[in-house]
C-alpha cells in the first residue's frame, strides 16, 4: 500500500529508537494485524544508532503497508505527532516497538469504537520477561504494590473478561484520528508519561477510556537494575509534571512513594525533619510489607532466585518513583519557573 494509493482504514504509529534486538520479532506481530479496509504501519525512527533503520527499510521492501519516517527530535511524543500528521486512516492505533500485540488488537479496538460512547480503547499491559531481572520485574508487577494503583496491568495467563474503565494510567490504544487531531496530539514537552497527560486532557472533555482484556499486549520489562532505576526516576518526575497541569490525576500511591523516598533518605542521613528512629521504623514496616508480598508472589510460582529479587525490584520502583516525584514536584509545583515549563 503506497503512500499515494487508497487510504487504509487504520494507521498504526510505532516510535522506534535502537530496537535492533527485538524489532523483527515485534514487527512480525504488527504485520499479522488484520483489519477490513486494510492498515498501514508507520515506523517513526529517532535516528537509531544501531541497525534498526536498516532492518525497517528491509521490512518495508517486503511489505507495502510499512512506511518509515524520520524523527530528528528522538523523543516519543514528537515521533507520534510525526506519525499522526502522516496518518491516512480513519482510525489510529499506537504500538510500541518492544511490545507484542494480539493479531486482532486493531480490529477489536475499531469494532468497539464503532459501537459508540467512547473515543479511546486500550488493552492491558502484560509483562513478557526476556531475562532474569525482567522476570523479577514481571513478578513485582503482578503484586498490588507493583501496579501503583493502575488497572492497566494484567498477569500472563489471565482470562479475557468484560471491558472496564481506566483512568490516566493507560497503555497505548486505538482512537478515531479525528479525536487525536482535536486533542492536538501528544504534548512534546512530555518525553515520558505522554499518554497519561493526553488522557487527562481527554478526561477534561468528559471522555472515557475503555480497557478490553482481549486486547492485552505483552511488553518487555527492563532487563537490568540500572535501566529500572532510570525508568522509575523518569516516571516519577514526569508524573509530577502531569499532576501540576492536571491536579486531579494525583494518586495516593504517588504521595506514598514520595514519603517512602524521604524515609529512605532519613534512614541514611537523618535530619531534624527526618529523624532516624521514625524513618527506620517506617522502612522496617515497609520491609515487612515487601516480605508479605514476596510470599504472595511465591504462590504463583517462580524460582527462589527470582522471588528473592522481587523485594529489590519493588523497592527500586517505589523509592525511585518517589524520588523522581519529589524532584518533579519541586521543579513544577514549587519553583517560580514551574508553571511556565508547562
Amino acid at each position: 500500500m503506497s503512500e499515494s494509493g487508497p487510504a487504509p482504514a487504520a494507521s498504526v504509529l510505532i516510535p522506534v529508537y535502537n530496537e535492533e534486538r527485538l524489532i523483527r520479532e515485534t514487527a512480525a506481530a504488527m504485520r499479522a494485524q488484520r483489519l477490513e479496509g486494510g492498515l498501514e504501519l508507520i515506523f517513526i525512527d529517532g535516528r537509531s544508532e544501531d541497525r534498526t533503520r536498516e532492518i525497517l527499510e528491509e521490512l518495508a521492501a517486503e511489505d507495502e503497508r510499512i512506511r518509515v519516517l524520520d524523527n530528528p527530535a528522538r523523543q516519543i511524543p514528537q515521533a507520534l505527532n510525526v506519525g499522526l500528521a502522516a496518518a491516512r486512516g480513519r482510525w489510529v492505533a499506537r504500538m510500541d516497538a518492544h511490545s507484542w500485540y494480539p493479531d486482532d488488537y486493531v480490529a477489536l479496538g475499531v469494532e468497539r469504537l464503532q459501537r459508540g460512547d467512547v473515543e479511546w480503547v486500550s488493552g492491558p499491559a502484560v509483562p513478557r520477561p526476556t531475562g532474569p531481572w525482567a522476570r523479577r520485574v514481571a513478578l513485582a508487577l503482578g503484586t498490588p504494590l507493583g501496579q501503583g494503583g493502575s488497572a492497566k496491568w494484567r498477569e500472563q495467563g489471565a482470562g479475557a473478561g468484560d471491558e472496564y474503565e481506566l483512568d490516566t494510567g493507560v497503555f497505548a490504544g486505538v482512537w478515531p484520528r479525528a479525536t487525536l487531531e482535536r486533542l492536538g496530539g501528544w504534548d512534546d514537552r512530555w518525553p515520558v508519561n505522554e499518554d497519561s497527560e493526553m488522557a487527562a486532557r481527554y478526561f477534561d472533555e468528559g471522555g472515557r477510556i475503555v480497557c478490553i482484556p482481549a486486547m492485552a499486549a505483552e511488553y518487555a520489562p527492563r532487563e537490568d537494575l540500572r535501566s529500572l532505576v532510570r525508568q522509575y526516576l523518569r516516571y516519577g518526575f514526569y508524573r509530577a509534571k502531569t499532576t501540576r497541569r492536571h491536579p486531579r490525576t494525583v494518586r495516593r500511591s504517588f504521595i506514598g512513594a514520595g514519603a517512602l523516598s524521604m524515609a529512605a533518605a532519613g534512614s541514611l542521613v537523618p535530619t531534624r525533619a527526618l529523624p532516624a528512629r521514625a524513618c527506620r521504623a517506617a522502612m522496617g514496616a515497609y520491609g515487612i510489607g515487601l516480605a508479605a508480598l514476596t510470599a504472595r508472589a511465591a504462590r504463583r510460582g517462580g524460582d527462589a532466585t527470582d522471588l528473592a529479587g522481587v523485594p529489590v525490584v519493588l523497592a527500586i520502583m517505589h523509592v525511585c518513583f518517589g524520588a523522581g516525584f519529589l524532584a518533579g514536584s519541586v521543579r513544577f509545583w514549587l519553583s517560580p519557573g514551574g508553571v511556565g515549563a508547562l
